[in-house]
C-alpha cells in the first residue's frame, strides 16, 4: 500500500511538473512575441504631413445609433466641431428603432445645427451593420466614416486622417481610441489598455495586419466599401468582419496615433464582460469564416503570421488562465493535504514542526529572471504607449496602471472562458 500511494504521488507531482514546463512555455512564447513587436518599434517611420490640402474631398460620417438619448447629441456635436470645411461635410445619423428618446433628440440636433448638412434617418430595429448600409446608400462622400453614438471626435481628427488616404490601395484609416473621462478604477484600467493595444495596433499596421476596424470614427474610402457589398453582420462584429474582407481583397489598413477620438466605456465588470465576450467571440468566429486565408502565403504576414497568432490567442489566454490556477492553488493545497496526511491530520502537531530554513539552492532564478523580464518589457511597452499617444506617464494612475499590466492577460482567460463556454453549448451571438 505504501509503495502504491508513492507512486501515485510520483505521478501526480510528475503531472505537475508537465503544468510548469507548459507555463514556461507560453512565458517563452510571450517574451520572444514583445521583443519582435519592440523591434517593428524601433523601425524608422514614414511621417505623413498634414498640410491645408487646396480641395479637401467630401466626407460622409455616419452615426448608427440604438437607445443612445445620453450620448447622442454629444456625439452629433462633436461632428459639428470638426475642423473641416463644413461644405465638404455630410452628417447622416440613423435611429436603428430605439425605444427610448434617441430618435427625438436626433431631430431637435438637427434642428439646432439647420446651417449643416445632416440627414436623420429612422428605421425599424435591424442591427448596426443595417444602420450604416443605410447610410452607406445615401452617402455623398468620396470617404465613409463611423462614428458609434457613445464616441466623439477631436476637432482635428479628419484632417490629420484624411491625408493617409493618399495611396488608393488605402481601404481604412484608424484614428487613436481613448477612454472618456474614466473616471472609476476599472475605467482607468481599460484607459490604459487602450493605450497599449492602439500602440499594438501601430505596430501591426506597419505590417498591414491589422483585423478589426473600431466603431469610433474609422473611415473608409467609399468606392471601395461599395465595391466590397457593405457591412454585413459579421457575427454582431461588423467592424472586424469588414477589415478581414478589406484585407482579402488585398487593402490596406493604417493606424494612426495623432488622430484622437474619445469612448464610453463599461463602467462595471458585468458590462465588461460581455463586450469583451462579444468581441473576443466574434474575432475567432468571423475568422474561422475567413479561414482560407490562414497561413495562405497569398496574404503575406496576415496570412501567415497574424491571423494564426489571433486564432490560437483565445486558447493561449485560457491555457495560462488554468494552469495558473492548478499549478498555483492546486498544487500547494494538495502538498498540504499530503503533508498533513502524514500525522494524521493533526493540525498542531504539523503546525509546531514547520521549520522555516532558507537555502540560496532552493531559489528558482529561472522564475525570477521571467519575471524581471517580465517587468522590464511591461514597462518599456507602457513608456512607449504613452508617448506614442501624448500622454503623461501614469496620467490616470499608476495603481491602475499596474494591475491592468500584470493582471490583463488572466482578466482576458476568464472572457475567454465565456466565449469557449458559449460556442459549446451553442449560445448565438447577442449584443
Amino acid at each position: 500500500m505504501i509503495s502504491l500511494r508513492k507512486n501515485t504521488e510520483e505521478e501526480i507531482l510528475m503531472q505537475f511538473d508537465w503544468v510548469e514546463i507548459t507555463l514556461a512555455i507560453i512565458y517563452m512564447i510571450t517574451l520572444y512575441y514583445t521583443i519582435f513587436w519592440l523591434l517593428v518599434a524601433l523601425e524608422p517611420e514614414r511621417k505623413v504631413v498634414h498640410k491645408n490640402l487646396k480641395n479637401w474631398p467630401m466626407v460622409t460620417i455616419v452615426i448608427p445609433a440604438y437607445n443612445e438619448e445620453q450620448s447622442i447629441e454629444k456625439s452629433i456635436k462633436s461632428v459639428i466641431e470638426l475642423d473641416y470645411p463644413a461644405k465638404k461635410l455630410q452628417l447622416i445619423a440613423v435611429d436603428d428603432g430605439s425605444t427610448d428618446s434617441t430618435l427625438k433628440k436626433m431631430k431637435s440636433a438637427a434642428k439646432r445645427y439647420s446651417s449643416h448638412d445632416i440627414m436623420i434617418i429612422s428605421q425599424k430595429n435591424g442591427g448596426k451593420y443595417t444602420a450604416l448600409n443605410k447610410g452607406l446608400s445615401n452617402a455623398k462622400g468620396e470617404f465613409f466614416v463611423c462614428l458609434d453614438a457613445d464616441s466623439y471626435a477631436k476637432p482635428d481628427a479628419l484632417r490629420k486622417m484624411i491625408p493617409y488616404f493618399k495611396s488608393e490601395k488605402v481601404g481604412i484609416v484608424i484614428p487613436m481610441m481613448k477612454v472618456s473621462n474614466p473616471k472609476n478604477f476599472l475605467e482607468k484600467m481599460q484607459w490604459y489598455e487602450y493605450l497599449i493595444n492602439k500602440l499594438y495596433s501601430k505596430f501591426i499596421s506597419r505590417l498591414n495586419c491589422l483585423h478589426v476596424a473600431p466603431g469610433p470614427f474609422s473611415s473608409y474610402r467609399t468606392k471601395i466599401l461599395r465595391e466590397l457589398g457593405g457591412f454585413v453582420k459579421g457575427h454582431n462584429t461588423e467592424d472586424l468582419e469588414i477589415a478581414l474582407r478589406m484585407q482579402r481583397s488585398h487593402y490596406k489598413i493604417i493606424q494612426v496615433m495623432e488622430a484622437e477620438v474619445t469612448t464610453v466605456s463599461p463602467t462595471n465588470i458585468k458590462d465588461l464582460y460581455y463586450q469583451r465576450k462579444r468581441w473576443n467571440k466574434g474575432s475567432l468566429l468571423n475568422i474561422i469564416d475567413y479561414k482560407s486565408m490562414v497561413f495562405n502565403r497569398n496574404y503575406g504576414d496576415f496570412g501567415m503570421f497574424y491571423l494564426p497568432l489571433v486564432l490560437l490567442s483565445g486558447f493561449f489566454f485560457l491555457t495560462i488562465v488554468l494552469l495558473s490556477i492548478f499549478y498555483q492553488m492546486i498544487k500547494p493545497a494538495y502538498k498540504g493535504i499530503s503533508n498533513l496526511s502524514l500525522v494524521n491530520f493533526d493540525i498542531m502537531t504539523f503546525w509546531r514542526n514547520i521549520s522555516f530554513n532558507f537555502i540560496w539552492l532552493d531559489i528558482d532564478f529561472y522564475k525570477i529572471v521571467m519575471m524581471l523580464s517580465a517587468i522590464v518589457i511591461s514597462i518599456i511597452v507602457m513608456i512607449l504607449a504613452h508617448r506614442k499617444a501624448s500622454e503623461k506617464f501614469g496620467s490616470e494612475g499608476f495603481f491602475s496602471m499596474i494591475i491592468m499590466t500584470f493582471l490583463y492577460f488572466l482578466l482576458l482567460g476568464f472572457f475567454w472562458m465565456g466565449v469557449f463556454k458559449d460556442i459549446l453549448v451553442r449560445k448565438l451571438q447577442k449584443w
